[in-house]
């Protein structure tokens, strides 16, 4: 009951970020619990060897929540017409500078302005690329490999203030979500790879896009349909044993 308990904390974890930029839905893998040698076979016994003909009486102990796989298959990408919206098409990650001077690693492109002109995320954190457009520029324009121009007020030309470089990991499930739309690498994930988009398996830039939740709400319902039943039988297995042991001490008196 507890493990199911905690697939459904799960799911509901999924629904409720369907709307979230960027997010990955996560899944819970299950173990089973250690198991209890009620008899041994008389062969197994008697040779020391496990016969498949006359196998061990062995009772398990139910399951447990094992750990949290998260599934980075790329979402849906919806068009705002925002230029300062940015979703990858492929593979990587954006780098964002934490206040502790540490880089988190980020699939939320949905990208603002600071006071001083910095690109910087819904949270205030900058891209670790320093990005900073001028305070009369016109039109910002991002290419599918990352690079940054501005257009100035009475200028038609344009000028390039910088170059978007992302990170990819080896294993991607291995990363540390932090919250904020915001990953940390760790061993399981291994070091990061940079580049640019578009070159090397890293995915392309398109401006004015947001990358959608790869949340599937109908699978997800019927997850939780699902856990909730498996949750239901196993407490009418709890009551269920309780009957049998209540009519056992019965027989006793």
């Amino acid at each position: 009951m507890s493990a199911q308990q905690r697939s459904v904390d799960n799911i509901a974890n999924n629904l409720a970020n369907v709307s979230t930029t960027g997010y990955k839905r996560t899944t819970i893998a299950f173990q089973d619990l250690f198991y209890e040698n009620i008899a041994n076979s008389k062969h197994g016994a008697a040779t020391g060897r496990i016969s498949n003909d006359s196998p061990d009486l062995q009772i398990g102990h139910g399951s447990r929540a094992a750990a949290t796989i998260r599934n980075f298959m790329q979402g849906s990408i919806s068009e705002t017409a925002n230029p300062l919206d940015l979703a990858i098409s492929g593979d990587g990650f954006f780098q964002v500078e934490m206040p502790d001077g540490s880089v988190a690693y980020s699939r939320d492109g949905n990208f603002n302005l600071d006071s001083t002109g910095l690109m910087v995320n819904n949270s205030g954190l900058p891209l670790a690329d320093q990005i900073e457009i001028p305070e009369d520029a016109v039109a910002v324009e991002v290419s599918q490999d990352g690079i940054v121009r501005a257009r100035m007020a009475g200028d038609s030309r344009e000028i390039e203030l910088g170059q978007i470089e992302m990170a990819r990991f080896v294993n991607n499930g291995g990363l540390e979500a932090l919250g904020d739309n915001l990953f940390a690498e760790t061993e399981s994930s291994g070091v990061p790879y940079y580049g640019v988009p578009g070159n090397d398996g890293f995915g392309v830039l398109r401006q004015g896009y947001l990358e959608n939740s790869n949340v599937d709400i109908v699978n997800e319902m019927v997850r939780l349909i699902e856990a909730q039943r498996a949750y239901e039988t196993n407490s009418k297995m709890v009551q269920s044993a309780e009957d049998m042991m209540s009519t056992t001490n019965q027989i006793k008196r």
